[in-house]
């Protein structure tokens, strides 16, 4: 999937991206896409396993732009901003969430981090702004 998104739209009060594509629209919470960022601080210069990344439950997007016709550009309120998130990043990010985000929270566990005392970010939850 490399076409473009028919709608991104960032939703700030309950902090996640809309983000659709033909017949597929997901809701991608701000602390999953800083994460998950694609950038080479969090993923590496090849095939290795993710830099975990905790503390993010209350993160902001600050900003987003775009970058020519093939991605966006996310900052973040903790200075994150070097991860461009491609139309197929963003669709396999929605399509993988539930494995990812159950992936994420066993590695936080198994490292002894936490991501926040409200369970309930993180979930997919449709906004209501």
């Amino acid at each position: 999937m490399s076409e473009a998104p028919s709608a991104i739209k960032l939703h700030q009060k309950s902090r996640q991206l809309e983000v659709c594509f033909s017949g597929n629209t997901y809701f991608l919470p701000y602390e999953y896409l800083r994460v998950f960022s694609p950038s080479a601080e969090v993923r590496g210069h090849g095939n290795q396993e993710l830099t975990l990344v905790g503390g993010k439950k209350n993160i902001q997007v600050t900003d987003i732009e775009p970058v020519g016709q093939y991605a966006i550009k996310l900052s973040f309120d903790d200075g994150h901003d070097s991860g461009l998130y491609t139309w197929q990043t963003l669709y396999e990010l929605g399509r993988d969430y539930a494995e990812n985000w159950e992936t994420y929270l066993k590695r936080l566990k198994q490292a002894g981090l936490e991501r926040s005392a409200d369970p309930s970010v993180g979930v997919y939850n449709p906004p209501t702004n």
